[in-house]
């Protein structure tokens, strides 16, 4: 199994060295290699079983940084890099020729962010090349917030995971990009969308796609837990499937006739349901129930990322 601490040196070395590692940042917890070399992206595509045509992410410590990897920087991407960064904000940016074909899938952007995670910060302010990290889990599973998911996940197939307690955001970041001078979100997350148009403007979110993404976590089938998960109204599902062991994931409410029944958030904060959301899920995974019913939370700020992620945990391709 894999050690976890948080020696930032013993993570550098092992990166060094072409190997891979559990990273902790506020969203979610990444699996993590030199994105700059084709054979490193090639393992994290390979450990995950991640489709090759799905791109990564690169994880970077300043603006100035990221700028030795792309073409421009547009103003707009400027001014939310300024009021997000580092935050759970990722921004497409037109790729020069040091990134591999591999990182971004063959498409001519890549995908960038600097997480607000002090462990990850200082790691990447010590290495020469950015991170590609992607979640830390088995293609299209649960991500994973705290060290021990990534251990019971990835745990035998990479050497290390850099110890960052759990992350605090809990789902993953916002991802935006540029179109005709069009701001467009590719994928809701861990920033809301209110956030982004307060200081720019309208933006177009796009819907997810079960083809050829544009950009990273845009699948349509994701986040999913092993088990079957039905998106509705609790009670008639409830209702509806008896004869089941169920677990209920509500929003705000606890239900005392089922197996389990966990609530996001008992006070009905957004920013709390975001951060259980994963864990919630896999804590009634592991549990000894057939199905799994939840619901939409109110489509306001985070929940509109939150209702994102159910949606497409309900999807079975």
């Amino acid at each position: 199994m894999a050690e976890i601490n948080s020696d930032i040196n013993q993570a550098k070395e092992l990166l060094d060295a072409d190997q891979l590692i559990g990273l902790p940042t506020e969203t979610v917890y990444g699996l993590a290699g030199n994105g700059l070399k084709a054979n490193v992206v090639s393992k994290i595509f390979e450990v995950k079983n991640r489709p090759h045509f799905d791109p990564l992410i690169l994880h970077s410590y300043s603006l100035n940084a990221i700028s030795e990897y792309v073409k421009e920087i547009p103003e707009t991407a400027k001014i939310l890099a300024k009021a997000f960064w580092p935050g759970p904000l990722t921004i497409l940016l037109e790729r020069n020729e040091k990134i591999p074909d591999l990182t971004c899938s063959g498409l001519n952007r890549v995908a960038f962010r600097i997480p607000k995670h002090p462990n990850a910060l200082s790691l990447l302010k010590i290495l020469d090349y950015p991170l590609a990290a992607p979640s830390a889990n088995p293609f299209g599973y649960i991500s994973p917030t705290n060290s021990q998911h990534v251990q019971q996940q990835l745990g035998d197939k990479i050497p290390f995971i850099l110890e960052g307690k759990i992350s605090e955001v809990g789902i993953e970041s916002t991802i935006v990009g540029f179109e005709n001078g069009e701001t467009v979100i590719y994928r809701l997350g861990g920033l809301d969308v209110d956030q982004i148009e307060s200081l720019i403007g309208k933006v177009r979110i796009l819907p997810h796609s079960s083809s050829k993404p544009d950009a990273p976590g845009m699948l349509k089938s994701h986040y999913a837990p092993s088990k079957n998960i039905i998106l509705g109204n609790i009670e008639e599902l409830i209702e509806q499937n008896s004869n089941l062991k169920l677990g209920v994931l509500s929003f705000s409410k606890y239900y005392k006739d089922v197996e389990t029944s966990l609530m996001l958030s008992k006070s009905k904060d957004m920013h709390e349901a975001a951060k259980n959301l994963f864990s919630h899920l896999r804590k009634l995974d592991e549990s000894n129930v057939d199905l799994i019913i939840t619901e939409k939370v109110p489509s306001e700020g985070l929940g509109k990322a939150i209702n994102d992620r159910l949606q497409r945990a309900a999807v079975k391709e």
